[in-house]
């Protein structure tokens, strides 16, 4: 079923929208959640929370993109649970992918991130512009890394390139990107 039959199916409040996201989207919302939270069970237990999260959003909300509506609910939803599961602890995919971004999204004098001086939006605008104009491969390689967390040996075996053009690319864009906010006036005061 397409993703505007979907969307009226929620619209309309038949719960065949659930039973059809889940068939269509289910697997890419489960590795979203795993990525982050390690745990087949808690992916599983924010899998049925994105469903309801989408159920409770949808109306009023009619997403363009079904599948990237779905996966930030998904996503922002394990990141609370991995949050809440690891006061103490940290997941080290999650953690070494904050890590790497930290140097561009937080400014060295005053260790204030750049999403805490500027609003969501004007950061989110900034960065899906710069996504925009990078090569298909840089942003492939940088989204999966820092939006669905996958380990840089998944990312390796997903598009058949070596560790070291992995890494490379990551640190390429991020510096990027770190010119990028620069000159937008969202870097470093």
């Amino acid at each position: 079923m397409d993703d505007i039959r979907i969307i009226d199916l929620f619209w309309q409040r038949d719960e065949e929208a659930i039973r059809q996201t889940e068939m269509k989207y289910g697997r890419l919302l489960i590795s979203v959640a795993d990525n982050i939270l390690r745990s087949r069970e808690d992916a599983r237990e924010c899998l049925n929370d994105t469903y309801l999260g989408a159920w409770e959003a949808i109306p009023p909300a009619r997403p363009q993109v079904l599948s990237a509506y779905l996966c930030r609910i998904a996503r922002n939803l394990a990141l609370k649970k991995y949050e809440y599961i690891h006061a103490a602890k940290r997941n080290p995919i999650v953690a070494v992918s904050f890590d790497e971004l930290e140097a561009v999204l937080a400014d060295k004098e005053t260790e204030l991130a750049v999403e805490d001086k500027y609003s969501d939006d004007q950061l989110a605008e900034c960065i899906r512009d710069f996504l925009a104009t990078l090569d298909d491969s840089s942003r492939n390689v940088f989204i999966r890394r820092y939006w669905y967390f996958d380990s840089i040996k998944d990312i390796v075996h997903r598009y058949c390139i070596s560790k070291s053009k992995v890494e490379s690319i990551l640190f390429r864009t991020r510096r990027k990107l770190r010119v990028w906010l620069d000159e937008r006036g969202l870097g470093y005061e």
